[in-house]
């Protein structure tokens, strides 16, 4: 089985605070992880992706993921935020399949 957990429902910051949302994966394979917004009255956008290598990827509007193998988890960060970051987070994940 596989499953994604946001632990943190709500989260408020300051304008120009750094911000980072909380990611925990658990999966029996490779994983594919991934950061959608939702901006208000808008579908969802990809924000970032991460498949293998450099465990710190970059995103749209300065944010940025961390893949942490031993941690499990895949936490959303950026420096400074504005009020225009202010949206609904996805974390999803996806197993990585190989076809023979």
């Amino acid at each position: 089985a596989q499953s994604v957990t946001q632990p943190d429902a709500h989260v408020t910051v300051s304008e120009e605070a750094s911000l980072q949302l909380k990611c925990k994966y658990s999966t029996p394979g490779a994983p594919s992880l991934f950061w959608y917004v939702q901006y208000p009255q808008q579908g969802l956008q990809l924000l970032l992706k991460y498949y293998s290598g450099d465990p710190v990827v970059q995103g749209l509007n300065d944010f940025e993921a961390e893949f942490n193998k031993s941690d499990s988890s895949f936490h959303l960060r950026k420096a400074s935020v504005h009020w225009s970051d202010s949206a609904v987070y996805f974390c999803a994940l996806s197993l990585q399949c190989l076809s023979l």
